[in-house]
C-alpha cells in the first residue's frame, strides 16, 4: 500500500529508520524489476552509492510498469516450473535433518515405562527434504470442503469475503481440520477458524484493516531490526526471494503496524515466520488482523512479552505432561541437566515454523486455529514421545539428547502424527489437567516460585 506520507519523517524519527520506512514507501509505488525471479539490490542495509555504476543499478532495479504486459521469458517460465506447489523454488537446507517415525504415534499417550537400554541414541538422518507433492485424498476433501463452506458475506462485486460452517456440517469440521484442510480452501477456514476462536466478526475485520493502514505512516522503533529480518524469512519462497519485491514490502509493513500495536510486545524475531506464513493466504491487512487475534485470543501476547512468559508456561505444561506420562523421560532430562528451553524455545516462539516442513506446518496450524495454544504443546509431547526410547537410552547423554531434540524433524507420516495429537488434545482429563497446570504456573509466577519448578 503505496503512502506519501511515509516520505516525510515524523518529529524526533531516526534518520535511519526513516530512511528504512521511506525506500519500502518510495518502491510500494513503482515496485521492483523481476520480482519473484531476480535477486534485487539492497538498499537499506547497504545504501545506493554515490557512484555512477551504483546509481544506474539501483534506477534498473526499479520496475518499468511494462512486466505486467509481456509475455514471460524462457527463463521467467523454467523458474515457474520449478516451484512447488507452496512456491518454495528451492527447498531450506537444515541441520540434523531426521526422520519422526510413525510407529510410536501408533499408541496413544498413557504412562510409559524406559525404552530398552540398548536403544540407539540417534534418529535415522535424512540427506533431503522429501519432494513435496499432493496428498493422496486432496481432490475428494476438496469436494467435502465445498460441500461444507458456504458463503457469509459478500463485498459489491460478488466476491465472497467471509465463509461459514454449513450448519449440519458443523458436527464434521473438526474432523476435517485434523485430516488437513485442503490448500485451496486453507485462506477461507483459516479466516474462519480465527473469527470463531476469537469471536470477532467482519465489522472487527474491517476496523483493523483501517487499523493497518493508519500506522503504515506512523515511526516504529523496530523498523531497522524488521528490515533485517525480513529477507531471510521464508528463504527460497517465490513471494519473498526479490529484495523489496512485493511479498518483502508486504512483510515489512505488517510487521511494522504490528509492532505498534502493543507497547509491551514491540517486535520480537519470531514474528517474522508467522507473519509470512500467514501473506501466503491472505492480503497484507487480513494478515495484520490475523495477527491481532492470534495475539489476543490465541495468547500470543504472552509469548512475545519480554521474558517470553508464555513460552515458559507452555513448557511448564509440557513437563508436568512428560513427568506423569513419560517418567524415565523427565528423570533422562534431570539427570543429563536437559533444560526444556534449551530444545524447544524456538518451537514455541515461531510455531514450529522452523523445525518442520513447511506442509507438516500447516497442518499444525489449521489445528493451532481450531484448538488454541495446547495444541503446540501436544506437538512437542508428541515429539518427546517418539523419541522416548532414544532418551532413555543407556548410552544417552547431554549433547545426544539435545542435539536429537534440536533436529529438523520430518513425519513418517503426517496423517498418524495429527491423528495422534487430536487424541491427545480429545482426552477430556488431560485436558482438564492442562488447564490446571497452566492456572498453577500462573500462581506460582504471582509468588515469584517459578524459578526452581522448570528442568
Amino acid at each position: 500500500m503505496a503512502s506519501k506520507t511515509s516520505l516525510v519523517p515524523s518529529d524526533g524519527e531516526d534518520i535511519d529508520a526513516f530512511h528504512v520506512r521511506n525506500t519500502y514507501a518510495l518502491l510500494e509505488m513503482s515496485g521492483v524489476r523481476g520480482d519473484g525471479y531476480e535477486d534485487g539490490v539492497e538498499r537499506t542495509r547497504a545504501r545506493v552509492g554515490d557512484s555512477r555504476a551504483s546509481q544506474v543499478q539501483a534506477q534498473n532495479a526499479i520496475a518499468d510498469g511494462t512486466e505486467k504486459n509481456r509475455d514471460l521469458t524462457q527463463e521467467e517460465v523454467r523458474t515457474l516450473e520449478s516451484v512447488d506447489r507452496y512456491g518454495f523454488f528451492s527447498t531450506p537446507s537444515h541441520d540434523r535433518l531426521v526422520l519422526l517415525p510413525a510407529l510410536p504415534l501408533q499408541k496413544r499417550l498413557a504412562p510409559s515405562p524406559a525404552g530398552p537400554p540398548a536403544a540407539p541414541t540417534s534418529a535415522t538422518s535424512l540427506s533431503k527434504l522429501p519432494v513435496t507433492t499432493l496428498p493422496p485424498k486432496e481432490t475428494t476433501r476438496i469436494a467435502k470442503w465445498n460441500r461444507m463452506l458456504e458463503a457469509e458475506q459478500r463485498d459489491s462485486g460478488a466476491n465472497v469475503q467471509i465463509w461459514r460452517v454449513r450448519p449440519s456440517k458443523v458436527p464434521k469440521y473438526t474432523e476435517r481440520v485434523y485430516k488437513g484442510i485442503p490448500d485451496c480452501w486453507r485462506a477461507a477456514a483459516w479466516d474462519n477458524l480465527l473469527r470463531r476462536f476469537s469471536k470477532t466478526g467482519a465489522a472487527e475485520t474491517e476496523e483493523l484493516g483501517k487499523t493497518y493502514r493508519d500506522t503504515l505512516d506512523r515511526p516504529s522503533s523496530y523498523d531497522i531490526q524488521i528490515d533485517l529480518d525480513v529477507p531471510r524469512t521464508i528463504a527460497g519462497h517465490i513471494m519473498f526471494r526479490t529484495r523489496y519485491g512485493a511479498g518483502q514490502r508486504s512483510l515489512f509493513h505488517v510487521l511494522h503496524s504490528f509492532s505498534l500495536r502493543c507497547e509491551d510486545c514491540g517486535y520480537v524475531q519470531g514474528m517474522g515466520p508467522i507473519a509470512a506464513t500467514l501473506l501466503c493466504y491472505f492480503d497484507a491487512e487480513r494478515v495484520y488482523a490475523s495477527l491481532v487475534r492470534l495475539h489476543d485470543a490465541y495468547d500470543l501476547h504472552s509469548i512475545f512479552l519480554p521474558g517470553f512468559p508464555g513460552l515458559l508456561e507452555a513448557i511448564y505444561v509440557q513437563e508436568r505432561i512428560t513427568e506423569e506420562m513419560m517418567p524415565a523421560v523427565y528423570a533422562a532430562f534431570k539427570k543429563h541437566m536437559v533444560s526444556t528451553t534449551s530444545y524447544a524455545t524456538k518451537w514455541y516462539i515461531t510455531l514450529f515454523a522452523n523445525s518442520v516442513p513447511f506442509q507438516t506446518q500447516l497442518r499444525l496450524w489449521d489445528a493451532f486455529l481450531l484448538e488454541g495454544p495446547d495444541l503446540f504443546v501436544a506437538m512437542a509431547v508428541a515429539i518427546v514421545w517418539a523419541y522416548r526410547d532414544h532418551i532413555t537410552a543407556t548410552n544417552a547423554n547431554f549433547e545426544t539428547i539435545l542435539s536429537l531434540l534440536s533436529s529438523f524433524f520430518v513425519p513418517e507420516n503426517e496423517d498418524a502424527l495429527l491423528f495422534w495429537i487430536e487424541k491427545t488434545l480429545g482426552d477430556g482429563p488431560l485436558r482438564a489437567k492442562m488447564t490446571s497446570w497452566r492456572k498453577h504456573w500462573k500462581q506460582l509466577v504471582a509468588e515469584g516460585k517459578e524459578g526452581d519448578v522448570l528442568l
